[in-house]
């Protein structure tokens, strides 16, 4: 029997529409929502998601202080109002507050509308606000991709300089609230088994509140493009070049080893490299400036046309929640070399070649018997594609959501 039409309120409090998983999961998810019969409202921090323009966007603004900087407030901003200050004082001193602050915002903006809304689902804010709203007897799901305290683990054990761990321990100390509040949480959602288990063991969630749905990605926009041309030796990866947990380093040093075996070897990165950081110096140091093809603020079609172009792609990741570049990357039927970090083998199954996380031998491996076996490539994009349409539509997971609206909240 078909669900009524629910009305949901989906909360993010950053959904960059192109960088990062957050915008990208409101923007699919609502739009697959909607075209099932529902109605959605998505209230976002900045920067916005890009949505269909049927799904209404309420705007609640914070300083957005990455974006522009400490010098762009006002005095008066911060005498008059007390969440603007504590987003500039936590800013000044190392902090991340973002999801503390959208929480008190949305909170606020929510209990004056509590009958509008049939589901309140929040994307891993997990702020003192949502607690707010479950105690006023708002239906609230969260959404939970990973715990951040993977990231956390991984950027400390990156970096040996003293100071530099203190500041990395700073800024994550927003953790101390996600955790406290997970533990409170009825109903929580995540993206995978392996993500299940980390939120159990690092949050301290009961296991019974924590049940897996896996994110889709837009199968009809990622998809082969058969008049396009591959181009020889040419890998592919998206990953945020300075970020530890997206093993970057480990994909560059795989690389270099097989320039003389591959002299036409090349590599297109998704990303933005920090201006002399520890990615563009790793560049240099192994000799790939040449090599490297750096793409930045490539919108989905044009990622899709380099998947297209490109031999094969790299998911080399110490650690993913989900992994969606992976899922991407299948749904083009590009064939793909994962690692086994964090939800990747999971994800990737028979769609793909996976090898140990961290592991710069067993990637090179990899990489030199995909490079060099066309027949293997090809058989291995078809299983990727394959297995995205089977398993990771937009579609099929907004009905498991759905179901599990109803069954486990609203039927409560």
């Amino acid at each position: 029997m078909p669900h009524k039409p629910l009305r949901i309120a989906l909360l993010g409090y950053r959904s960059a529409p192109f960088s990062g998983g957050q915008g990208i999961y409101l923007k699919y998810l609502s739009r697959a929502l909607v075209r099932q019969g529902h109605q959605v409202t998505v209230f976002s921090g900045p920067p916005y998601p890009e949505l269909d323009e049927a799904i209404p966007l309420e705007k609640l603004p914070s300083l957005d202080l990455y974006t522009h900087g400490l010098k762009s407030v006002s005095v008066a901003t911060l005498v008059t109002d007390r969440l603007a200050r504590m987003e500039w004082l936590s800013k000044l001193t190392g902090g991340f507050v973002e999801p503390w602050a959208f929480g008190e915002r949305v909170r606020d903006a929510l209990l004056v509308r509590i009958g509008d809304f049939d589901i309140v689902h929040d994307n891993q804010t997990l702020a003192d606000g949502m607690l707010d709203l479950q105690r006023a007897g708002v239906p609230l799901v969260t959404t939970i991709h990973h715990p951040i305290t993977r990231d956390r683990r991984l950027a400390l054990g990156a970096e040996s300089r003293w100071h530099y761990r203190l500041l990395i321990a700073r800024w994550y100390r927003f953790l101390t609230m996600q955790g406290r509040v997970a533990r409170a949480l009825d109903n929580i959602i995540t993206v995978s088994s392996a993500s299940r288990q980390d939120i159990v063991s690092d949050f301290g969630v009961d296991p019974s509140r924590v049940h897996v749905l896996h994110n889709g990605v837009d199968a009809d926009l990622f998809a082969p493009k058969p008049d396009v041309q591959r181009l020889p030796c040419q890998i592919m990866a998206t990953a945020s070049a300075d970020t530890p947990t997206k093993g970057l380093h480990i994909l560059l040093a795989a690389a270099a080893k097989l320039c003389e075996c591959y002299p036409n070897l090349g590599l297109t990165l998704i990303g933005r490299p920090k201006p002399g950081g520890d990615t563009e110096r790793l560049v240099a140091d192994l000799g790939l400036e040449a090599r490297v093809q750096w793409i930045r603020n490539a919108d989905h079609p044009a990622i899709v046309r380099l998947y297209a172009e490109s031999t094969l792609a790299v998911v080399p990741s110490l650690y993913e929640g989900f992994g969606l570049p992976a899922v991407e990357a299948m749904a083009c039927g590009v064939p793909l070399i994962s690692s086994d970090g964090g939800a990747l083998a999971e994800v990737v199954g028979d769609g793909g070649v996976v090898v140990p996380a961290g592991n710069v031998e067993a990637l090179t491996r990899a990489l030199d018997r995909l490079l060099s076996d066309p027949q293997a490539r090809d058989a291995l994009g078809k299983a990727a594609r394959a297995r995205v349409e089977t398993h990771f539509s937009w579609d099929v997971c907004a009905r498991r959501l759905v179901d599990y609206y109803q069954q486990r909240v609203l039927a409560c």
